[in-house]
């Protein structure tokens, strides 16, 4: 379980929140005693986005906090606030617009956030009240989700090997009533998910496919499906140090999967969820797979192994194949895929890519609408010439540097299909900096857009 996610009960002793511009700030305190003006002015206090000023009252104790925002407040704006002001309980006041209460609620939870699994907090974040006007279901199930993604993607590959991943999951299944299953080692190749195996055989951790399923039966079929390599060494195309370092994360797709679901369940939406899981660490060994192999998949195509490190593809593939033996209404995988749509997008800037223009616009819909921005990349067919292998159906990895995300995504679309309702996501799944309600390390990345885009899909 994750750290608790809930705002307070509401408390009268609760500190104000008040909203303050720098074009606001001087009629604002026309309107207060010259002790507190004397006090705002003395503290330096402009009003700018992310500032604040801790207001006290006539008894010397803190009474208002006054909090610089932008001419209109965003998810952001309290979030850099439950870490910097005093611990207790705290509430939005009048200043603050309506419609961004659950938002501004939303960013202050993550603010909240911290990972302390090896190392104490050094204080307990301070707490902001319910709201009526705070949608706090959908926000305490958006910040559920967000922290479970964050939390294993920051726990370190000892205690995140294939099996913790499979029981993440398998928790989850239990807390929501939910059937799990699980096919490890050589149950694998029994079951026909003969490129997992692969993959994973290498290391002391076998690897293994969790599989949940939740929800009538009756409602529309939705699959998720997310890459947990919980290690990625390179394989025999070893990574130098440098790339190595932060493999830890390479599980990100399963973790936001284990995200977004958790999300689903809580809010209860009418669907038949499925969630595939194939968990495995790419090592080596003496029986690695190796560059030249052919592997032949789920599906029956061939794959001839250009690169031992383009192996979260690979795993996908099986996957996948299983997802779609079911005829999803709706599929999406998610995984930290390539560095090319790094290099493309930057970290923080996720990609996506679709099969059906109005499945991507939905997405991009939802994205703008939670502040949570995506960017589509194109499925282009032609750039599918760069998979042809001479000895089997395709292989894993392009031989050019160039479109890497986009010649990804293709061999994805290869085991799924061009007729299915599929998105694709390839997600840094990391803060490379710390800013106001994301700290550095694992974080959730679209999984505020996926869940208001299923939301709107599937409404309750």
């Amino acid at each position: 379980m994750p750290m608790t996610v809930s705002l307070a009960d509401f408390s009268p002793d609760a500190i104000a929140l008040t909203a303050i511009t720098s074009s606001s700030l001087e009629r604002w305190c026309e309107s207060c005693s010259p002790t507190e003006r004397r006090w705002i002015q003395s503290s330096g206090f402009e009003a700018k986005a992310g500032s604040w000023c801790l207001l006290p009252g006539a008894d010397g104790a803190l009474n208002r906090v006054l909090v610089g925002t932008e001419d209109r407040p965003d998810l952001w704006s309290c979030a850099g606030l439950p870490l910097a002001l005093p611990e207790g309980d705290y509430a939005l006041d009048d200043s603050w617009a309506d419609e961004q209460i659950s938002a501004l609620s939303l960013g202050w939870l993550l603010g909240s956030y911290r990972y302390d699994r090896y190392r104490a907090a050094e204080r307990l974040p301070a707490r902001l009240c319910r709201h009526p006007d705070c949608d706090e279901d959908w926000v305490e199930a958006l910040a559920d989700g967000i922290f479970r993604t964050r939390d294993l993607v920051n726990t370190p590959a000892q205690d995140m090997m294939p099996q913790h991943l499979s029981a993440a999951l398998a928790a989850l299944a239990e807390e929501h009533g939910a059937e799990f299953e699980e096919t490890a080692g050589a149950e694998l190749l029994a079951r026909n998910y003969p490129v997992i195996h692969a993959v994973g055989r290498a290391s002391v951790h076998a690897p293994r496919l969790a599989d949940l399923r939740w929800g009538d039966p009756a409602h529309p079929k939705l699959t998720l499906v997310g890459k947990g390599v919980c290690f990625d060494s390179g394989g025999l195309d070893l990574k130098p140090a440098s790339a190595m370092r932060l493999m830890k994360k390479d599980m990100g797709g399963a973790a936001h999967v284990i995200g977004l679901a958790a999300t689903i369940m809580r809010r209860q939406l009418p669907v038949r969820l499925r969630v595939l899981v194939p968990a495995v660490e790419n090592a080596v060994s003496g029986d690695a797979f190796r560059p030249g192999d052919v592997l032949t998949s789920r599906s029956g195509k061939t794959v001839e192994i250009d690169n031992t490190d383009a192996e979260g593809r690979l795993v996908l593939c099986d996957a996948l194949s299983a997802a779609i033996d079911e005829e999803p209404d709706l599929l999406i995988d998610m995984a930290t895929l390539t560095g090319a749509a790094r290099v493309a997008l930057g970290p923080d800037l996720p990609a996506i890519f679709a099969n059906r223009p109005e499945t991507a616009n939905a997405l991009c819909t939802s994205a703008e609408a939670m502040d949570d921005p995506v960017w589509q990349l194109p499925l282009h067919a032609p750039y599918k010439r760069w998979l042809k292998s001479d000895i089997a159906d395709l292989q894993n990895s392009a031989a050019t540097p160039y479109a890497g995300a986009i010649t990804a995504a293709l061999f994805l679309q290869e085991f799924v299909g061009k007729e299915r309702d599929w998105l694709h996501m390839d997600v840094m799944a990391w803060n490379t900096e710390s800013l106001p309600g994301r700290p550095r390390g694992g974080e959730a990345m679209a999984l505020r857009a996926f869940a208001e885009m299923l939301a709107r899909r599937y409404p309750r």
